[in-house]
């Protein structure tokens, strides 16, 4: 009975809407014990090679004359079977290709100039020869005469094939390594022990009297027998490589090349800490979250806490009991500024089991940590918005801290929403779901209040401390009294106090640069970008005026371009004019200020987070990355310069987001023995948002924000799709917007309803005119189903190269 050959079902990295789909390649015989789903592949896709990824194995193919697989990329497949079922879910519930969803799931340094190299172990010359080293006689000859040969080289030497080099890597005599550009992407260290340390004496007196580095190297040894990284033996003895191979090839030492990570924490010892005493109302978050994980069936846990209630120590006995049920954990922090604080916490509690990823890590970090996870050596996964990715097989537990913030979700394609991923993987793994906020999201919220989640609340914070009083002040009145400074008199009077005390205040203002934008006074023009609709920002540090949407700069002008009137002024207030602002107004004060301007840099935020916490400034004055997550003891006052910044954005969440905002901004202050202050400065006091912030009733706020959105039908009591069509030339853009609106519009349920075509909020960005359609269906999930159908087809009706649609879900673009 003749057996059906080995195929793979292979999605290939091509853009085009076309190859959106799987393709049939034969798996040859000698790949096929490293071929399964999730692994990367190289297959000739036309005349040219591409990379692709299996997503499944079958015997036998209805397509005739397959071509083959012409290698694998990975020794170990960059996505498990699970997260090949996720990229498909993806790719349909985002309306993106399946390829989209694949790389978005796996680190960069995979996708860019990829290239594997053999290179011989240090060690190898010591392991007694097999028959496969016989057989591979040929690729030892090479590697004697060179540092590393490429794989696709070495695969033409007579007895080399995949099998063989991933045997003799088994083995211990070579090492396959991955390169990308110039760099490897793995790092590599030599360790160095004595072959016999009783015979080190003697060793010494055999050696000439020239050879007096070879008898420091040895003496080291006699005193110190442990074995010791080469770079720092050669520092401690000034020795050469050169001398420690002359006592390798003597057989007195032994040398072992094993890989090292990169240690994104740069070496720094954390301190270990042990299990807080839980507060009445957390032992029961942490018995809600338990009682599942122990089952290992999925739940999902809303964890609505008060900023200081705690929430931390219920994520960390949480994670404990995870790993004595021998199950995996994913930790999702909104900003990178919350990392260094939160993974001292986690690698203080659970040391080297933890693995951290963020954007802030250099591409061989990330990789490295990355790779930790995949080969399965650590157990807790810490890191930002991809981190819901992390390549566990064994997941019981995903925690969403601050589940309410907006930078989960993903603003280029896959536009997915990390809290949806995480849902997904949950229910896959049978694991438990967290969500933790003191200002949970509306669409939370509902879900928590109608079954969609288990409601677990914390009402009061960690040892009773009382929540900080908060003051509003009318900028309005400031203006009537004559005070036209960006600080009211109560603002003013706390920071003298606060000095006076020599106590700690964050200021908070969502802007950053000098000023808001400039404008000359003569004809009331304001400079804008030439290439977005958008008024440039003053920055004072090289005085220019910039863009934050394309990055155009350009120096101030000395005059008007519309009237050349030299009244040109800057208006509105940046972190960098508060900054200068505080020093005039409070000689000697130390002020750090965290923008994008300040951390741009890798370590940025953790050194000025580092300096704040030791005492060395006054203020931490920033824009939206100090509002939450930081915990500081010496900070008792809390001022927000301006809480209407994001009040009156084109944005149904406008409202829930300046809420948010201020109630997280508050906690940051009376966190510990000293009580705190809040001072909330803003030209709508009356609003409801900003009035129910203040006065810390965070259920009033929900009801009136959800009655607001239901009359309005906004999500969460609707679904949204947003469409966002992009071209340089407005005649065309308008044609295709219209073209495109017939074709939905005469196809949709009639149940959904659309808007549009109008233009977007900012019409122009980057020289490309933009304008939007939403559609409206109701909230149900499978509701969407068949407007999804309506867009994938509607993407192939516009044939214009430079027409660019984007498509997101329950979103507003900018």
């Amino acid at each position: 009975m003749r057996t059906e050959p080995l195929v793979a079902e292979v999605v290939v990295d091509v853009p085009a809407r076309e190859t959106d789909k799987v393709f049939d390649y034969l798996v040859p015989d000698e790949l096929a014990p490293v071929v399964e789903a999730g692994s990367r592949v190289q297959v000739e896709f036309g005349t040219r090679k591409r990379v692709g990824y299996v997503v499944g194995l079958k015997r036998g193919s209805r397509t005739t004359r397959l071509k083959e697989i012409l290698d694998v990329m990975d020794l170990l497949p960059p996505l498990t079977p699970e997260l090949v079922r996720l990229g498909l879910y993806m790719a349909e519930e985002y309306v993106c290709r399946v390829i989209t969803a694949f790389t978005a799931m796996v680190p960069a340094v995979l996708k860019g100039k990829y290239r594997r190299v053999v290179v011989l172990r240090p060690e190898a010359s010591d392991k007694p020869e097999s028959l496969l080293s016989l057989s591979a006689e040929s690729l030892f000859q090479v590697l004697s005469e060179r540092a590393e040969v490429d794989v696709e080289e070495a695969l033409k030497l007579p007895g080399i094939t995949p099998g063989v080099l991933r045997e003799l890597e088994a083995e211990g005599r070579i090492a396959l390594e991955e390169r990308v550009g110039d760099r490897s992407t793995h790092k590599r260290v030599v360790w160095v022990k004595p072959a016999d340390v009783s015979g080190l004496e003697e060793a010494m007196r055999a050696l000439p009297a020239r050879a007096i580095r070879q008898r420091e190297i040895l003496r080291r040894f006699s005193e110190h027998p442990e074995e010791v990284s080469l770079p720092e033996l050669l520092r401690k003895t000034g020795a050469s490589r050169q001398t420690v191979k002359s006592l390798v090839s003597a057989g007195v030492l032994l040398w072992e090349e094993r890989e090292s990570y990169r240690d994104p924490s740069g070496g720094k010892p954390v301190e270990r800490t042990e299990p807080l005493p839980l507060t009445d109302e957390q032992a029961s978050a942490l018995a809600a979250i338990r009682e599942p994980l122990r089952k290992g069936r999925f739940h999902s846990v809303l964890l609505h806490g008060v900023t200081g209630s705690g929430k931390t120590e219920v994520y960390l006995q949480a994670i404990e009991e995870a790993l004595r049920l021998q199950r995996e954990s994913i930790v999702l922090v909104p900003e990178i500024s919350l990392t260094p604080q939160m993974v001292k916490r986690f690698k203080g509690r659970f040391g080297d089991q933890v693995a951290v990823l963020h954007s802030g890590l250099s591409a061989g970090e990330r990789y490295d940590e990355w790779r930790k996870i995949r080969r399965g050596e650590v157990k807790v996964a810490i890191g930002a918005r991809s981190a819901v990715f992390a390549p566990f097989r064994r997941l019981g537990l995903i925690i969403i801290d601050e589940e309410h913030e907006s930078s989960y979700k993903q603003e280029e394609n896959p536009k997915y929403h990390a809290r949806e991923i995480a849902k997904w993987r949950a229910r896959e793994h049978g694991a438990v779901l967290v969500l933790g906020s003191a200002t949970p999201s509306l669409e939370s919220y509902v879900a928590a209040r109608t079954g969609g989640h288990e409601w677990v609340r914390l009402e009061k914070r960690v040892h009773g401390r009382p929540l900080p009083r908060i003051e509003v002040v009318d900028l309005r009145e400031e203006l009537r009294t004559g005070n036209r400074s960006m600080f009211s008199g109560v603002l003013r009077r706390e920071i003298e106090g606060v000095l006076r005390r020599e106590e700690q205040a964050v200021l908070f203002l969502n802007r950053r640069g000098f000023s808001t934008f400039v404008m000359c006074r003569e004809c009331g023009e304001s400079l804008m970008c030439p290439h977005c609709d958008i008024s440039l920002t003053f920055h004072r540090t090289n005085r220019t005026v910039r863009c934050h949407y394309c990055g155009h700069a350009e120096p101030v002008p000395a005059a008007c371009p519309g009237c050349g009137s030299r009244h040109i002024r800057h208006f509105g207030a940046g972190t960098q004019r508060v900054e200068e602002e505080l020093t005039r107004l409070f000689p000697g004060i130390r002020v750090i200020r965290m923008d994008v301007d300040t951390t741009g840099t890798k370590g940025a935020h953790e050194r000025l987070l580092s300096a704040f916490g030791e005492g060395r400034a006054d203020v931490l004055l920033g824009t939206q990355m100090i509002a939450k997550g930081l915990d500081f003891p010496g900070v008792t006052l809390v001022g927000v310069i301006a809480a209407d910044t994001m009040l009156h954005l084109p944005d149904f969440r406008a409202s829930e987001r300046t809420f948010q905002l201020l109630t997280q901004v508050s906690g940051r202050a009376g966190r510990h023995e000293r009580p705190g202050k809040v001072v909330i400065q803003t030209y709508s006091p009356e609003h409801y948002s900003i009035a129910l912030a203040a006065a810390h009733r965070t259920e009033e706020f929900y009801r009136e924000e959800g009655r607001l959105r239901k009359r309005h039908d906004y999500p969460p009591f609707c679904g949204l799709f947003t469409i966002l069509l992009s071209h340089p030339d407005r005649v065309k853009l308008l044609r295709a917007g219209q073209e495109l609106a017939r074709f939905i519009g005469g196809r949709l349920p009639g149940d959904c309803r659309m808007l549009g075509p109008v233009p977007a909020p900012v019409p122009r960005i980057n020289d490309r005119y933009r304008l939007q359609l939403i559609i409206r269906h109701p909230s149900k999930a499978e509701t969407a189903d068949p407007v999804k159908s309506i867009l994938r087809k509607a993407e192939g009706l516009l044939n214009d190269p430079e027409l660019r649609i984007q498509l997101d879900r329950d979103g507003v673009l900018p």
